[in-house]
């Protein structure tokens, strides 16, 4: 009907309008989009192609049962290559299924997600207007099927064991499974195949033996191990493990010695340069190696420079002014004089306080004020049980002398905690100031020796325990002390308690080197140097030392950690360490050496135990030196010079040298076995000198008539220190030889009031190291020289006196010269005709006799050389007239009538040595033996008599 009312064309307008309502009729009948789930799961094993949905793969349309408008067309997929496809199997219904295009494999993916769209069968059979539904989620995993068996990773294991030692593992073997599931993918269990073998395998694969196994009986073991997956399925080859048994090998550090020997003056020793690590081939992955020098028996906890904790301070920078409150006993230092000491140290002495000890420094020592800082510095060693619990034990106390018991300033121990207690002094404002300090410290109870600084400049104190700082715990403050005229006591080992007249609080340990500085506090390089140990452990050549390995070292190189995980690298690197000891002359005997090993293996424990090596470094005696002394012991100084402002010089040629003697080894093989003599083989060396001291020999100085003096600015340029005393005098300081040599050329003997005094005797020694090395005695004899007039001339030409008789006394300087008639007049007196007639009866015996004397004196000269006492005259004839006879000596064998004959017979032969020229008179026989003569006699003569003399 439609097609007849269109073909008219009258009516073309009104077919296009009955089209419109016939298409708009048609879209009304598909109104409703397909719907599905949102999300669906599905299952495919491998190998198959089946895929199981939840839930079913099913697409419902509101518009059915409307033909094509309510039925379902399809599905479609949505995603890059994705290996499945949607089948409709019922349009009606909306049934559908999900399978794979192909066989799935679980190896190559477990798992596929992809959307999925279902779409119905539109308005005809075209499908046109067909309605899509939204997209659903669908995600498939892949079943695994147990195809794949265990695989081993290696093709065969080995391991090695020790004989008589069970081991918790062995090795472990491991295999892997291609399949992609945990249940068919994972090894559940192993199995050793072989039978009747000492060893199991867990599941893990870890072997260990069952026993104990005997290198003797089986060498080597050879197990088939086989693997189980999850699923019961077996490897389909077994794997092939080799344990070798290793008879038993014992770890630990090899080749090297107890005893070290150290020679001084060497340098760097290696300690371990053959030693090496035995592991046992085990797998070791870290090694570390505490090397500890054990020197707490050596002084006060190492070898230190022994010289005294004064000269310490000096060596090491330190200002001058310290004062030392625990000084060596001697004449001008006696306060220390009734402690006990421990003569178990070469350095400074050691005062033992066991709670009854105290000493009271005297007034004048130390002056101290709170407004100025100041610097206290004190080796101590204390333990826990010291003295009685709660007590304090002090140190160091100044408190009032009389009345009151107020403490000024104390250092103290109170249970174990070390105490600084300050108080300000009086002041117009009341204010609070820091004034006790606490330091709780373990080395204050430890029963070693421990230097300790405090840098006090209040309101802050600083504490140095062995070079290391320390902050207090505790700070209390208080007032000012009251306005006082008390004067205070400082006292060393308790406190004095002024109003009751007592010391209290008395300390229990050792003390040494107490040394207090005021007006400035130390920089902490000073407190390094004075602590600083003078050997310990090193690391020669360290530049080549591997970089992978860790060192650490204690600030007293006494520690030594060292740490690797390469055994090699490690046995080069212990080859390296070293002991130091930079000493001249460094303290002899045995230093404790002990090596701590651990080791990790790969599983970061402790697999083997290293036992530790214990060793000791034997310090070598030094080639001691010998201090000697030398120069003119024995000479004579007019009395006039003694008297003078300037003194005497006692050594005014000393000398210092110092020699060691060493042993050498003869050059050659084939030649002779040498003698002691020519093995030994003595050298000059350098070193310093801490203490000279002058002793008077005899009567001690009358302090009122006699003195020592010495330029104080040279001592004070050289930062040297005298003391003096009626029983001589002592120089301290450490400075070279050549130093104290030009110093004790300097030191002058004054005696204003010489006229009763003939001779003085002195005595010089010197040291080094505290003592520890010390010089001959050098003695020294002076005598005075008294005369009957003093006439002093400037170019020392002796005049004759006017009182005495040429003819009888011939005066001689003592030179042995004749000073009594330098011009012989040529004419002689009428009495000379008979003396000459007289002395020629006595020619022939005086002769004689002078061929005698010559002889016994030469003889006597030549003794005295081999004794050393050449130098045993030394006369100085300056500015003097002695009158002597010179056949004086020979009283005891002649008589004085031949005395007179034998003078004129010497003024004869001065007559008649008038005649010969000076360069005869030079090489006359006679005169030489004459001045010889002489000579002797003035040696022989010491003291001069002066009884035949005519004033």
């Amino acid at each position: 009907m439609n097609s007849v009312r269109c073909s008219r064309l009258a009516a073309s307008l009104a077919c296009l309008l009955l089209s419109f309502s016939v298409a708009t009729s048609a879209t009304k009948v598909n109104k409703h989009k397909p719907w599905i789930e949102t999300t669906y799961h599905g299952i495919v094993t491998e190998n198959d192609v089946t895929v199981l949905l939840d839930p079913p793969l099913i697409a419902l349309d509101k518009d059915a049962p409307l033909r094509y408008a309510g039925e379902i067309c399809g599905f479609r997929i949505h995603g890059q290559n994705v290996p499945f496809e949607a089948v409709m199997v019922d349009k009606t219904t909306g049934e559908g299924v999900l399978r794979a295009k192909e066989s799935m494999d679980c190896e190559l993916q477990k798992e596929y997600t992809f959307t999925i769209q279902a779409y119905d069968c539109g308005e005809g059979p075209e499908g046109e207007n067909m309605k899509k539904s939204h997209k659903a989620n669908v995600h498939i995993q892949v079943n695994d099927v147990n195809e794949y068996s265990p695989v081993f990773k290696e093709k065969s294991y080995k391991a090695t064991v020790i004989e008589g030692k069970k081991y918790d593992s062995i090795l472990r073997v491991e295999a892997i499974d291609a399949d992609c599931s945990p249940q068919y993918s994972q090894i559940c269990s192993y199995e050793i195949v072989t039978p009747n073998v000492p060893f199991t395998i867990d599941k893990d694969g870890f072997i260990k033996n069952t026993e104990k196994v005997n290198y003797s009986k089986d060498r080597q073991y050879k197990l088939a191990v086989t693997a189980y997956d999850c699923g019961k399925k077996r490897s389909t080859e077994d794997v092939l493990v080799k344990i070798n048994i290793k008879p038993t090998c014992k770890p630990g550090w090899q080749g090297w010695n107890k005893r070290i020997e150290y020679e001084p003056g060497t340098g760097s020793l290696a300690l371990f340069p053959s030693m090496h690590l035995e592991t046992c081939d085990e797998p070791v992955t870290f090694i570390q190696a505490t090397i500890e020098l054990e020197t707490s028996h050596i002084g006060k906890g190492c070898d230190r420079e022994t010289y005294s904790e004064k000269s310490l301070h000096r060596l090491c920078g330190v200002a001058s002014g310290t004062v030392d409150l625990l000084p060596s006993p001697s004449s001008s230092t006696n306060w220390t004089v009734g402690l006990p000491t421990d003569n178990g140290h070469d350095s400074d002495e050691v005062f033992e306080f066991n709670g009854t000890q105290a000493v009271k420094i005297p007034d004048g020592i130390l002056t101290t004020s709170s407004e100025e800082p100041l610097t206290i510095s004190v080796w101590m060693r204390h333990g826990p049980g010291a003295g009685i619990q709660g007590e304090k034990e002090t140190i160091l106390c100044n408190s009032d002398k009389r009345d009151m018991n107020r403490h000024h300033y104390s250092l103290y121990v109170h249970n174990c905690r070390l105490v600084f207690l300050f108080r300000q002094n009086p002041s117009e404002s009341e204010n609070f100031r820091p004034a006790e300090f606490h330091w709780k410290i373990d080395q204050v109870c430890d029963k070693e020796w421990h230097h300790y600084v405090l840098n006090v400049d209040i309101p802050t104190v600083a504490l140095f325990v062995d070079g290391v700082a320390h902050d207090p715990f505790l700070v209390t403050e208080d007032y000012p002390l009251h306005h006082s005229k008390i004067q205070t006591q400082l006292v060393v080992g308790a406190c004095w308690q002024g109003g009751e007249f007592r010391m209290a609080q008395f300390y229990h340990g050792s003390l040494a080197g107490l040394m207090v500085q005021t007006g400035k506090i130390e920089s902490k390089k000073v407190i390094d140097c004075l602590y600083t140990c003078k050997e310990g452990l090193d690391l020669f050549d360290s530049e080549n030392l591997d970089k992978s390995m860790k060192v650490h070292f204690n600030p007293t190189q006494s520690l030594l950690i060292l740490e690797g995980n390469d055994i090699e690298k490690f046995d080069k690197s212990i080859q390296h360490v070293s002991y130091l000891n930079s000493r001249q002359f460094p303290t002899p005997g045995i230093r404790q050496l002990k090596i701590t090993t651990s080791v990790k293996c790969f599983n970061e424990e402790t697999c083997i135990t290293i036992p530790d090596v214990e060793g000791y470094i034997m310090v070598l005696q030094p080639d001691e030196p010998k201090i000697s002394l030398s120069g003119i012991d024995h000479f004579a100084r007019a009395a006039s010079e003694f008297e003078s402002d300037e003194g005497v010089p006692l050594f005014p040629e000393l000398k210092i040298i110092s020699t060691v003697t060493r042993e050498v080894e003869p050059e050659g093989e084939d030649e002779d076995e040498p003698t002691v003599q020519e093995s030994m083989i003595s050298e000059e060396i350098m070193h310093n000198l801490d203490m000279c001291e002058v002793s008077v020999l005899g009567d001690e100085l009358n302090t009122e008539q006699e003195s020592f003096d010495v330029v104080q600015s040279q001592l004070r340029q050289r930062g040297m220190e005298m003391s003096n005393s009626s029983t001589g005098m002592i120089i301290t300081g450490v400075d070279t030889m050549a130093n104290y040599e030009e110093m004790l050329h300097l030191i002058r003997y004054r005696n204003w009031n010489s006229e009763s005094l003939f001779e003085r005797k002195f005595k010089l020694v010197c040291s080094e190291l505290n003592g520890r090395y010390t010089s001959n005695e050098f003695s020294v004899e002076v005598n005075v020289i008294h005369t009957a007039n003093r006439v002093e001339h400037p170019n020392h030409v002796l005049v004759q006196p006017e009182f005495v008789r040429p003819v009888h006394h011939a005066s001689v300087d003592l030179s042995g010269h004749n000073l009594a008639n330098p011009h012989p007049s040529t004419v002689v007196p009428s009495a000379a005709t008979v003396v000459i007639v007289i002395c020629v009866s006595f020619l022939v015996f005086m002769i004689i006799l002078g061929v005698f004397r010559i002889r016994a004196a030469h003889q006597r000269t030549v003794r005295d050389q081999e004794n050393g006492k050449e130098n045993e005259m030394d006369w100085d004839d300056s500015a003097l007239t002695i009158t002597v006879n010179p056949m004086e000596t020979y009283e005891d064998q002649h008589s004085s009538e031949e005395e007179e004959e034998e003078e004129e017979e010497e003024s004869e032969e001065g007559d008649e040595e008038d005649d010969i020229t000076s360069a005869e008179s030079e090489s006359s026989e006679e005169e030489g033996e004459q001045e010889d003569q002489q000579n002797v006699n003035r040696q022989q003569q010491l003291e001069w008599d002066d009884s035949t003399l005519t004033y």
